[in-house]
């Protein structure tokens, strides 16, 4: 992966993140980089979330984005 394909993915996981949890800055968005346990924890934050629903909405997230047929 090249430098801008980095840069490319790098947006669009902060695009996807922000159609979710629309409460997350840009700010947190750039210390999460891509980090589950950052993710989870901003979300916490957030919402005022437990780490148990924060973490489930994060697994349902991650399955919808993971899937190919989605």
């Amino acid at each position: 992966m090249n430098r801008d394909e980095a840069s490319g993915s790098r947006k669009q996981f902060k695009g996807k993140c922000k159609e979710q949890w629309g409460k997350l800055t840009d700010d947190d968005l750039s210390v999460i980089e891509g980090r589950r346990e950052q993710l989870i924890g901003k979300i916490q934050e957030r919402y005022g979330y437990a780490r148990a629903e924060a973490e489930r909405e994060v697994n349902e997230w991650e399955s919808r984005h993971n899937d190919p047929h989605s």
